[in-house]
């Protein structure tokens, strides 16, 4: 086994570079992953240019697909793994004890004096390999991991993150089931996987917003089975959902959207009385034209979504492992570890040319 790790480093906004880390030492209680590849979100982006500040260096990367390299004894029998498996890892790092942790929430867990998450927990917290941007990562004892099947390409495999989030906020959040109309607004990795998640829940109709350029994404969403898509390019996108549900608006909206604070007013126009909206894109920046009111008349429920947990990770693997659905169209790019400034680029649209939709970074 290696004695050290290479890693990608952000050290402040837009700026990375490669370090090199010792591997540290594995008890009882934890264990040490050999990554296989990590996927990149949104999210990643928005810490990359600075919109989620960092107070200090950190290794990116909370989508973390790879191999149990080593691991203790009280590890692999909690965890129900052994050296050799393949896991797919959580990003949360729950305290356990909170009163948010004790009641199954640990997604808002409060615990104080320890680190949170993977790809957000500052190296100068021992021992440093806290993200998915490296070879090598360590797994603490309160980590929360999942066992996947190796027949499963890696690239796929890592959509773990992703499926689970279109799980958690499309279907398991607004209670979507057998006939209801969901609106999905944004077509991105997410908002892809929402159709996946709502087809499996025997939503009735899936309509998908996208923009001009998402023109093969949102093709993507009818081949997963979405039943309408909407170019709000050419269309407006409240209108187009009033005339496909009869002017009565849609039982549940999802917006996936990243910082367009439009698509928060649409949400509301959209969903019929007494529907729900799921606000899960960060907008990072306030909504200055939304018209609280129409909450208030309607009786809409707006609900907030702060990542996934283990209910939406889950059924997610298991989808995976079906093969029910041609993930390898939502895959476009793997690159290697050297090349993840560019690799967040490309996802964020900054550079032309490229169309990505879903991306992994191999070490």
């Amino acid at each position: 086994m290696a004695a050290t790790s290479m890693a990608i480093v952000q050290t402040g906004a837009r700026k990375l570079e490669m370090r090199e880390f010792p591997l540290p030492e594995v008890g009882a209680d934890d264990a040490l992953l050999k990554v296989e590849v990590c996927g990149i979100c949104g999210s990643d982006y928005e810490q990359y240019e600075g919109g989620i500040a960092i107070t200090s260096p950190v290794i990116p990367g909370h989508e973390p697909l790879g191999i149990i390299e080593k691991i203790g004894p009280i590890a692999a029998k909690r965890w129900g793994v052994a050296e050799g498996d393949r896991v797919a890892v959580e990003v949360l790092l729950p305290c356990g004890f909170c009163t948010q942790c004790l009641s199954g929430a640990y997604r808002l867990c409060t615990g104080k004096g320890r680190m949170s998450a993977y790809g957000y927990t500052p190296i100068d917290v021992k021992p440093a390999l806290w993200g998915g941007y490296a070879q090598y990562m360590y797994l603490d004892p309160h980590t929360v991991l999942h066992k996947v099947s190796k027949s499963v390409p890696a690239e796929l495999a890592v959509m773990f993150n992703p499926l689970g989030a279109g799980i958690r906020w499309a279907v398991q959040m607004p209670g979507t089931g057998i006939g209801d109309t969901v609106v999905i607004l944004g077509p991105g990795q997410r908002g892809l996987a929402s159709v996946i998640a709502c087809k499996e829940a025997g939503a009735g109709k899936i309509i998908v917003t996208g923009l001009a350029r998402d023109r093969r994404k949102l093709a993507l969403a009818s081949g997963f089975g979405a039943t309408h898509t909407i170019n709000v390019d050419e269309q407006d996108p409240v209108h187009a959902v009033r005339e496909i549900t009869g002017g009565k608006g849609a039982d549940v909206i999802v917006d996936v959207a990243a910082y367009s604070t439009s698509t928060v007013t649409q949400a509301i126009d959209m969903v019929k009385r007494g529907g729900t909206v799921i606000l899960a894109g960060v907008k990072t920046k306030p909504v200055k034209e939304l018209a609280s009111d129409k909450i208030v008349f309607k009786e809409i429920r707006v609900q907030g979504a702060l990542g996934v947990d283990f209910r939406g990770y889950a059924p997610a693997i298991r989808i995976i492992e079906s093969g029910r659905y041609p993930l390898e169209k939502m895959h476009t790019h793997t690159l290697p570890l050297e090349q993840a400034e560019r690799a967040i680029n490309m996802l964020a649209g900054k550079i032309p040319g490229e169309d990505a939709i879903h991306i992994a970074l191999k070490p």
